[in-house]
């Protein structure tokens, strides 16, 4: 599904604070597998996240999506394919707009672009129906603001409106990271279930060790803009909180 072929990115390349993000990365992500990735600021997790969702080029290598080389394809380009869900609950929702209208524009990502999309009521039941999924009452208020509702309505709003249509990869990029405990807790059940329901192909950022043990069939850790540990299924069962927390050690 996701194949990353020897990943090289350099910010500022040829100045004093130049930074080699990226050291010749491959990695492999499978169809339907759900992929979590750790590690320290600056080890190059969003970096990797960037370079499969096209805001960020790579200086060399390539990235092929089902086997279709998409190295030179900008993100607005990927996003009918590709879907990212921030940190910041208020970066993938526009909050003056109702909810209704915010499910409007994300059906524009990957339909064709007409001012029909969107109007009809059976758009308003179909939002209305995968709303009362999440269990929120968000159902009976598709009329009201975005701006009005709490991260982790919105942050729930967002992963439901990535979904909504045919989609391959989901990247979340530490989706709970400015959510209280319990809004996290839900927000990432949430993306769990719609993860397994559309046998989706996921990859994770986390800083949370607890959700990198319960979350996703294999991990992996980056130091220093490589990939310095892979765990895949079977092992990832056996992980300890100990265990990650001493990769972060050594």
């Amino acid at each position: 599904m996701i194949d990353l072929q020897q990943i090289k990115v350099t910010f500022n390349e040829g100045q004093q604070n130049e930074v080699l993000a990226l050291k010749s990365v491959d990695l492999k992500v499978s169809k339907g597998q759900y992929l979590v990735v750790v590690g320290a600021n600056g080890s190059g997790k969003s970096t990797l996240l960037n370079v499969i969702s096209g805001t960020v080029r790579p200086k060399s290598g390539r990235v092929l999506l089902q086997d279709r080389d998409i190295s030179l394809l900008p993100d607005y380009k990927r996003s009918k394919y590709i879907a990212r869900v921030f940190q910041n609950p208020l970066s993938g929702t526009a909050p003056d707009l109702s909810i209704i209208d915010n499910f409007r524009l994300a059906a524009l990502r990957t339909q064709k672009k007409t001012l029909r999309i969107g109007l009809n009521d059976a758009f308003r039941v179909k939002v209305a129906d995968r709303l009362s999924d999440l269990g929120m009452g968000l159902e009976n208020k598709l009329d009201q603001a975005m701006g009005t509702l709490s991260g982790g309505q919105r942050q729930a709003i967002t992963l439901l409106m990535s979904v909504m249509d045919d989609l391959d990869v989901l990247l979340l990029d530490e989706p709970t990271a400015a959510l209280d405990p319990r809004s996290a807790e839900t927000v990432m059940r949430i993306a769990d279930e719609l993860i397994s329901r559309h046998q989706l192909t996921a990859v994770l950022i986390t800083h949370n060790l607890k959700d990198a043990l319960n979350y996703g069939d294999r991990v992996i850790q980056m130091i220093d803009g490589k990939i310095e540990r892979d765990v895949l299924s079977e092992a990832k069962t056996h992980l300890s909180a100990s265990e990650i927390y001493g990769w972060f050690m050594s």
